[in-house]
């Protein structure tokens, strides 16, 4: 087996700087071994047993999240792991496999104290290699944590656009095939001969009819009553079409009284197609108006995405309501809440002025609270979120509250720590809280705390209103 020497050693960029009598010791007191492939280098939970500089082959790091094992990264050769000087871990997070025939130089825990103590810059130089390697796992996993909730986000975004969009496209496809019947109704209307004066009193009563403040709401059998009746009233008088007429009438706030107000203005043979016409305007101006309604609904929807992500400004604090931020937040989670069943009660101080703040940043913070509590109350199958904002002298406070199981007593110190969670795996990466503290805290000048117990928790959110 080729033994790792002072020149290979020196081809580590982190080890390049270091004296040759330090490498020299460094080789001298470590022990290098072969791996086969498959062979476990260092398993989850058991102690490191030294600092590991991979001399040829490949390592590959498992981590385990609530029982399932999932791959992390591939090292490769002249890349260094395991105990380092300072660290606090000395225990494993996870496995390492060898992949492949491997040569591990290990450099023993116990070496460590006359390291430090004796060989500055080899000391300095694995130190830069635990800061960087917490970095880049940070930097991975909040990474993983933003494509996540982008999933979420995406995903509910999707449902949301869906059903507007279909309506848009069906009602237009309605509306095509009504104004292609135009011709033929104006065809029925002109051989009636209306003179100008009915014509103007049937137009009366129906602006009269639609314009009047229809205050009774119909129960759902009393609604198919009154259409069954009108139906028949229709159908007694000869008039075409009565069931689908008379459902559009009842929908429009039409009484069999006001059918007879209208028929007093006209004859006989002019009833079917005037009703016709009545039937096809309202239909037509019902069809348009779901039209807006739903192009009103996109838009709403895209505005809450400029102003969740804050495309449309820069990227520094802005004076802005914090009412705002989480009732987008809330449009953006729509489709999870309804489909978690879990009835939103917002409770907003109206005292309370708008806050300085990084909008995308808070709307980051809100997103993992809300999305959070509503997977703690998944076990319900149904819940309660209360939303509650008020002024507490020269700070801005926000609590999101659930009625689920609550925080278990034995955890609930551990729930802002990076890469813990609860959640399963795919659901949850363990920095979601810890992103959220981090905001709070250096970006915001405010803190974050929580109180739980069985079947309520809240996280408090606090931020100075005037922060700098």
């Amino acid at each position: 087996m080729e033994q790792v020497t002072v020149s290979w050693l020196q081809t580590i960029e982190a080890l390049q700087d270091v004296p040759d009598e330090q490498l020299q010791w460094l080789i001298d007191h470590s022990i290098t071994q072969q791996y086969n492939d498959g062979d476990y280098i260092f398993k989850r939970d058991e102690p490191l047993s030294g600092t590991y500089f991979l001399f040829s082959g490949k390592l590959r790091l498992y981590r385990w999240q609530n029982g399932v094992r999932t791959e992390l990264v591939t090292m490769h050769e002249r890349e260094i792991t395991g105990f380092l000087p300072y660290s606090r871990g000395k225990v494993a997070f996870g496995d390492g496999v060898a992949v492949g025939p491997t040569v591990i130089m290990t450099l023993p825990v116990d070496q460590c104290p006359e390291l430090i103590k004796t060989y500055y810059e080899l000391t300095q130089a694995l130190v830069s290699i635990m800061s960087n390697r917490v970095r880049d796992s940070t930097a991975f996993m909040q990474q993983n944590e933003k494509m996540m909730a982008l999933g979420k986000l995406s995903a509910g975004l999707a449902h949301e656009l869906n059903n507007p969009a279909a309506s848009i496209v069906r009602n237009a496809a309605s509306l095509k095939k009504h104004l292609q019947s135009q011709p033929d109704l104006f065809a029925k209307l002109v051989a009636v001969h209306m003179d100008v004066d009915r014509v103007g009193m049937v137009k009366a009563e129906i602006t009269r009819i639609l314009d009047r403040e229809n205050t009774t709401r119909l129960s759902l059998r009393e609604r198919s009553q009154l259409e069954s009746d009108m139906a028949e009233w229709l159908d007694d008088h000869e008039i075409g079409n009565p069931d689908e007429i008379a459902e559009n009438l009842v929908s429009y706030g039409f009484s069999i009284d006001d059918l007879g107000s209208i028929c007093r203005h006209m004859t006989a043979e002019a009833a079917t197609p005037v009703f016709e016409w009545i039937h096809d305007t309202l239909l037509s101006s019902k069809m348009v108006a779901d039209i807006h309604d739903a192009s009103q609904r996109i838009a709403s929807l895209i505005t809450s995405i400029k102003t969740f992500t804050h495309m449309d400004r820069g990227q520094d604090k802005q004076v802005t309501p914090v009412e705002t931020g989480l009732h987008n937040t809330l449009t953006m989670l729509g489709h999870k809440l309804k489909e978690g069943k879990v009835k939103v009660v917002e409770e907003y101080d109206s005292q309370l002025p708008p806050i300085n703040m990084l909008v995308g940043e808070l709307n980051q913070v809100w997103t993992n609270l809300i999305d959070n509590a509503i997977d703690a109350m998944e076990v319900n199958g149904t819940g309660t979120l209360t939303i509650k904002t008020r002024k507490d002298r020269d700070y801005a406070e926000v609590i999101i509250a659930d009625d689920g199981p609550g925080i278990p007593d034995e955890i609930k110190n551990r729930i802002f720590d990076p890469f813990f969670t609860t959640k399963s795996m795919g659901k949850g990466t363990g920095m979601g809280l810890e992103v959220v503290q981090r905001i709070i805290k250096q970006q915001h000048n405010g803190s974050i705390k929580v109180k739980s117990q069985p079947g309520h928790t809240e996280f408090i959110v606090c931020i100075p209103i005037n922060n700098r």
